[in-house]
């Protein structure tokens, strides 16, 4: 009996994952049971956050993700590549985050800000959080340009945006990046409302805005052109990102190629997004994750999102007082962020509490969606400068 225990225990010791478990594994594993508890009890970015959990806790067990056996070639073992291995490439060959773009573009309707060109002002405005939140990280966390670049564009509230920045620039701040960046797009109704109502006044909330005009087809097409030429020639960094957004809004735009639009918003991005998170994930292997540097990238991600929410709202301040005879309702500067729709939901809703009939979202959108552009053409930027 007693050799049969024996052999048991030498079988949990040596046969199994069991000896490989650290006490670095368990805390992440606590780390993706929070992360799963806020997917799917609090719903934040649930789409994104749960398959990043789950690869978090995937890559902190005891298994063989990226590669799996391998062969011997003249006394020298090759190491065969995994299933995850392969899919993590689609970060690391920059596939995953243009292609999310696609989708995005086959969302967005850039009506609204053709209709209100001045709102692209405030979606620019709010980049100045990135910029800030990169010099603020440089000069009190100890960390390089390019892992402070990386942190800032947290700021725009562009989960993409952020990964592909990373990539560039930080890949080993890509896991920490990317859960701040979500968590934080999740609480966009949390964050930005306190910090738009301390910087108006109520009678700057309740400022109506002059009807938008209607925006005919032509226009929409040849925005989306000349847009991408011109970021594409200023930044060509930020390329992948600008040629595929406004690949996805052509096809949306066109009218005529229905199924393509249904299968850039739907089946292509679900699938994209599903590999994405899980991806990421992987990226938080315990001796990576569990640094005080995780700590502080979360922690400037709310500063980050508090300076771009105040630079929008600011700089649509200062547009009113330039231009008096035709006022912006200041609420809508903070949907500079690039959380679409999140964020002119955010201005929607704080404006109808002091107004009930004043409808802002049409309005905020011009903004929203010009700060998907800004942060894309600021990631750019970075990029050509840092790397």
């Amino acid at each position: 009996m007693i050799e049969i225990f024996s052999a048991v225990g030498d079988m949990l010791a040596n046969d199994t994952g069991f000896q490989y478990i650290s006490w670095g594994m368990i805390a992440m594993w606590l780390v993706s049971f929070l992360l799963i508890y806020l997917a799917v009890v609090k719903q934040y970015e649930p789409l994104l956050l749960l398959p990043i959990a789950f690869g978090a806790l995937a890559v902190n067990l005891p298994t063989k993700l990226f590669y799996d056996g391998g062969w011997s070639i003249e006394g020298m073992f090759v190491p065969t590549a995994g299933l995850y291995y392969y899919i993590s490439q689609g970060i690391h060959l920059e596939l995953f985050p243009p292609l999310i773009f696609l989708g995005v573009g086959a969302l967005t309707d850039f009506g609204p800000l053709i209709a209100n060109p001045r709102t692209l002002l405030l979606g620019g405005g709010s980049q100045f959080g990135v910029f800030a939140t990169m010099f603020f990280a440089v000069a009190v966390g100890g960390f390089t340009l390019g892992e402070a670049a990386s942190i800032g564009i947290i700021g725009g509230a562009d989960g993409p945006t952020s990964i592909f920045t990373a990539n560039k620039l930080a890949k080993h701040l890509i896991g920490p990046i990317a859960v701040a960046a979500y968590t934080y797009m999740a609480l966009v109704p949390l964050i930005q409302p306190p910090i738009m109502r301390v910087l108006t006044t109520p009678k700057e909330r309740v400022i109506r805005m002059k009807s938008l005009r209607t925006v005919s087809k032509l226009e929409r097409l040849v925005f989306a052109i000349v847009v991408m030429v011109i970021c594409v020639l200023v930044v060509p960094d930020a390329s992948a990102l600008i040629i595929m957004l406004m690949l996805g809004n052509i096809l949306r735009e066109s009218g005529v190629v229905e199924r393509l639009v249904k299968t850039a918003q739907n089946e292509l991005m679900n699938i994209v997004t599903i590999f994405l998170g899980t991806s990421v994930g992987l990226t938080m292997a315990s001796e990576i994750f569990l640094r005080p540097q995780t700590l502080f990238i979360i922690a400037m991600g709310v500063v980050a999102f508090g300076f771009s929410t105040a630079a929008g709202v600011l700089l649509a301040k200062l547009m009113n007082i330039l231009s008096p005879n035709n006022p912006i309702n200041p609420l809508i500067g903070s949907a500079g962020v690039s959380a679409v729709p999140m964020a002119a939901r955010v201005s929607q809703v704080e404006g109808a509490k002091y107004d009930p009939q004043n409808f802002l979202l049409m309005h905020a959108m011009g903004p929203n969606v010009s700060g998907v552009i800004g942060t894309a053409v600021a990631a750019g930027y970075m990029i050509s400068r840092l790397v």
